[in-house]
């Protein structure tokens, strides 16, 4: 899932909980991080039916605060910051200059002050451009990385919420995209946000770093026996869910060459508003991306991994895939691509070149799943 790292990985928080549960660890992005404790399809599933716990604390945690700081987001951000209420998040993109990725991010804003999570492999980097972007603007703020000070775990499943409303009071009415800040047991403090990359509902909790291992038994709860509401889940798990949703992946659909419009995400980009990379956005909206992602749904069970060639049918690369995989709830060989924008069309036939085998596949509406 991502290319080995020199030099001693990083440890998340909840490092001994996934030991003690005989996950199998690799490398993400220089962390070390559980891709499987029983099985990917098992893990899928159990978040799909019920409710799936994962460590997500390798993900980037920002503050914001100050004179500026609203002033600064609206420069570096493609939503419109300024409109936001406290409680509320938003899915947003950073691009730079040319219009390209840097990262996508969830921004939301507090009474005080403001709350980015951005992708692990991405954190440094976003933190360079904002520092850059803070000086160049003259930007008056405050701005903090709270990512080794905090733990991140994500409770995902159609049981969450009646299961976590027992335990975070309030839970259940956040709505999709909204957050509260409060403290548990009188102890532990706390901010949870009604939101996930599954597909499915469910919450995503911060929490201190010192506090993670008691809280993980608290959350879990009898997480170990078969049947239970809540069971551990790792990061492949969380890439078939995703993938199914049809919800993007940096590295795979988005990269500092690839724009937002392309990526189907206009609706996250104001194009009113004065951003990083607006004027290069603007022109791609205007004329109309070059190429666009799409969709798959190939015949059969093979799968298209990322980089596979998209051919038309008369056997013209017009385009490339950017993820796939044999869906567990869709029961479909699925994959997501860049198609050139002429052969986009839902119900296009084209084929995937697999090793010089070109597989039917046929242009489908994205999401691949979403719960009725």
């Amino acid at each position: 899932m991502s290319s080995p790292t020199t030099g001693p990985l990083k440890r998340t928080p909840f490092y001994d909980f996934h030991v003690a549960k005989n996950a199998k660890m690799v490398d993400f992005t220089g962390w070390e991080m559980p891709i499987l404790y029983r099985s990917i399809v098992d893990e899928h599933e159990q978040t799909r039916k019920s409710g799936g716990i994962f460590d997500v604390s390798h993900m980037g945690r920002l503050a914001f605060s100050g004179k500026d700081a609203i002033k600064f987001l609206d420069h570096v951000l493609t939503r419109n910051c300024a409109a936001m209420l406290p409680g509320q998040s938003r899915y947003s993109l950073v691009c730079n200059e040319a219009g390209g990725t840097l990262d996508d991010v969830i921004i939301s804003r507090d009474q005080k002050h403001w709350i980015m999570v951005c992708n692990a492999s991405n954190r440094e980097k976003l933190m360079a451009h904002f520092h850059a972007a803070r000086k160049a603007g003259d930007f008056d703020f405050e701005f903090a990385d709270n990512t080794a000070s905090t733990a991140m775990v994500a409770l995902q499943g159609p049981k969450v919420i009646d299961r976590m409303s027992e335990i975070l009071p309030g839970v259940r009415d956040l709505k999709r995209y909204g957050f509260e800040s409060g403290t548990l047991m009188m102890l532990i403090k706390y901010t949870v946000f009604r939101s996930g990359y599954t597909g499915e509902d469910g919450i995503e909790l911060v929490i201190p770093a010192k506090l993670a291992p008691m809280a993980i038994k608290l959350l879990g709860g009898k997480e170990d026996k078969e049947g239970a509401t809540l069971r551990p889940a790792g990061l492949g798990a969380r890439d078939t869910l995703r993938l199914e949703a049809g919800m993007p992946l940096y590295g795979h659909e988005l990269n500092e060459t690839t724009d937002p419009i392309s990526a189907g995400l206009g609706w996250a980009v104001d194009l009113n508003k004065a951003f990083i990379g607006a004027a290069a956005l603007r022109k791609i909206a205007e004329n109309g991306p070059a190429r666009k992602l799409v969709g798959l749904e190939l015949e059969g069970k093979r799968i298209a991994r990322q980089d596979t060639p998209v051919v038309s049918t008369d056997g013209k690369v017009i385009g490339i895939v950017t993820s796939g995989t044999l869906g567990p709830t869709v029961q479909k060989s699925i994959a997501m691509a860049y198609v050139d924008a002429a052969y986009t069309d839902v119900g296009t036939r084209l084929g995937v070149d697999l090793k010089g085998t070109i597989n039917p596949a046929t242009i489908v509406k994205l999401p691949f799943y979403k719960r009725a």
